[in-house]
């Protein structure tokens, strides 16, 4: 049933349940055919009051620091993976109680801290990151495989055998590809790292498999899978980010002011393009507006804008089938993943709630931000 946004907020990041469980059958299907074990990564999203109905489909979830792998660890249960270029003693064994899989971003981290993991009392399975050196991340900023990345280790570098205590390999070369990307990737992955992957009791794929997109190739994801685990004997385990949420929620917002400057409607919203949808402007890309299209070059249109000061606060120019005026309603479509995660305070501009538009067409406000959120974020 499709969200009555009268009944909703402005400005408000928007949850549709019903959507967000479609996607997470999709997962189950991938992992009841492939026998790969799927966990949520909460850099792409980390919404916990939505915990509840994610952990009765995935296994885990995947940190990418202290603070992360805590959320994990206390919010959904079940296992706790970490990845992050960098540990500190000072917080090793804090993680070390949250977690049952460590990532080390070299040998060089795994020597330093395995004492700590060896010593623990608690079993946690340690692998290392393997940089292939090979990406189809068009984007630089995305792209974990450029020449002078920090970003895990190449074949050269860690040689035929794996590290004395080492029992698994993890890659993260993708960012919202498709299978056919994977294959592509797995090809020189075993090219190059082969004599590991035998060694190894279990590979992480990382995230980037957008297996939930329209037109996604489930049943050739499923022959990959079934390849590495079949030729390698490993357990298999996927963290995408973006798939779990793709599609499913808004972020809602109202028209508060427009300007006419030269035949162009700029449009104040209450909310903020940076702040707020910062991937707009990093990756960059053009949201889709409920009932609007992308305006054509000479076309009278509305350059759709934020609250800060920032002059390129915007995410470019829209038409809408009628008129725009002050008080209307604007809503971005798939504003779930890598919103909510990436917001910030900046000129301390009001912060979009959070609800849950339910599966029993019930509208749930689960979080309202004020200026004690603001202040405390400083000194």
């Amino acid at each position: 049933m499709p969200i009555n946004f009268d009944r909703v907020p402005t400005a408000c990041f928007v949850l549709d349940e019903a959507k967000l469980r479609r996607n997470l059958e999709t997962m189950r299907y991938v992992q009841e055919q492939s026998g790969a074990r799927i966990i949520l990564a909460l850099k792409g999203f980390a919404m916990f009051s939505a915990f509840g109905l994610i952990k009765e489909y995935l296994h885990g979830t995947t940190a990418s620091s202290l603070h992360e792998a805590r959320l994990g660890y206390e919010e959904f249960g079940n296992e706790v993976h970490a990845y992050t270029p960098a540990y500190f003693d000072n917080e090793f064994d804090e993680l070390l109680g949250y977690c049952n899989h460590i990532t080390f971003n070299s040998p060089a981290q795994w020597e330093r801290f395995r004492g700590k993991v060896q010593s623990s009392n608690k079993k946690v399975s340690c692998g290392i990151r393997i940089n292939p050196e090979y990406s189809e991340v068009e984007t630089d900023l995305y792209n974990p495989c450029a020449i002078g990345t920090r970003l895990g280790v190449t074949a050269d570098q860690l040689g035929s055998t794996l590290p004395e205590g080492i029992e698994g390999l993890h890659f993260h070369t993708l960012c919202e590809n498709d299978s056919y990307a994977l294959e592509r990737t797995l090809r020189v992955i075993e090219d190059r790292f082969g004599p590991l992957l035998h060694q190894a009791k279990w590979l992480n794929l990382g995230g980037g498999h957008l297996m939930t997109r329209k037109g996604y190739d489930l049943e050739h994801l499923i022959e990959l899978i079934r390849h590495l685990r079949e030729t390698y004997e490993v357990e298999v385990t996927m963290e995408p980010g973006s798939a779990v949420a793709w599609e499913t929620g808004y972020l809602t917002s109202t028209v508060e002011d427009i300007i006419d400057n030269h035949g162009i409607g700029a449009v104040v919203l209450d909310v903020s393009v940076s702040a707020h949808m910062p991937d707009c402007i990093e990756m960059p890309y053009k949201p889709r507006v409920l009932g609007a299209r992308d305006a054509e070059p000479g076309e009278p249109g509305y350059r759709l804008g934020g609250l800060t000061c920032l002059a390129g606060d915007y995410v470019g120019d829209y038409a809408f089938d009628a008129p725009l005026q002050i008080g209307d309603r604007v809503v971005f479509d798939d504003m779930m993943h890598y919103t909510m995660v990436k917001t910030t305070f900046f000129n301390g501009v009001r912060h979009p709630s959070i609800g849950i538009w339910h599966e029993d067409d019930t509208f749930e406000l689960v979080r309202k931000f004020g200026y004690e959120d603001y202040r405390n974020k400083l000194s």
